[in-house]
């Protein structure tokens, strides 16, 4: 109840592109975790906290999604015994048990249809080898690979990502305004419908 594991997302890119589908006519839902941002008028929020919460509302919607956009920074593991009351300091060094937590964005991939998949891989190496993988393994349509080497991602407003698509067009954008990268994936995502 006191103290938690997580990363430094601050959801500012998920906001930046729900505010880009709804300047382009499109109806959002949010589903969101920790967010430091204002969420923009005209989506439809949903507050998801945990990976179990967020997998539920995707799940809940997916059938009816025509496009879902993965940019949440969903955690990997998660302590295999929570405690109900805060942890005092008994030592030196505490041990936690972590287990692997459920893998969303797969989930969603072996359940696709017609929708058009999309997903983000903060890496720090082997970025282009890192994101084909996940781009296969997972089923998707398009992945945004973050560089997160020079540790200016999380929270920052800036993005330095690279698109890869299933037909194995690879485009660069370089160092933008999470804004500007969202505009930019968006018509990505466009081309993928026609």
């Amino acid at each position: 109840p006191v103290r938690v594991l997580t990363n430094r997302s601050s959801g500012k890119m998920g906001i930046a592109l729900a505010e880009r589908l709804l300047e382009r006519g499109a109806e959002v839902t949010l589903i969101h975790g920790h967010v430091t941002e204002e969420l923009p008028k005209g989506v439809q929020a949903v507050k998801a906290l945990t990976n179990e919460a967020m997998a539920k509302a995707l799940h809940e919607r997916f059938s009816e999604a025509d496009a879902v956009i993965m940019a949440a920074a969903v955690s990997d593991y998660k302590v295999k015994e929570y405690a109900a009351e805060k942890i005092k300091k008994t030592g030196e060094t505490l041990h936690l048990e972590l287990v692997k937590d459920l893998d969303i964005l797969k989930s969603l991939g072996d359940k696709k249809d017609q929708q058009v998949l999309v997903g983000f891989a903060a890496e720090s190496q082997d970025i282009e080898k890192n994101a084909l993988e996940k781009l296969k393994k997972k089923n998707l349509d398009l992945i945004c690979a973050n560089d997160i080497s020079h540790g200016k991602v999380f929270g920052e407003d800036q993005n330095d990502v690279t698109l890869y698509h299933r037909s194995g067009d690879i485009i660069p954008l370089g160092e933008l305004s999470k804004k500007e990268t969202a505009e930019l994936i968006l018509d990505e995502v466009q081309k993928l419908f026609h």
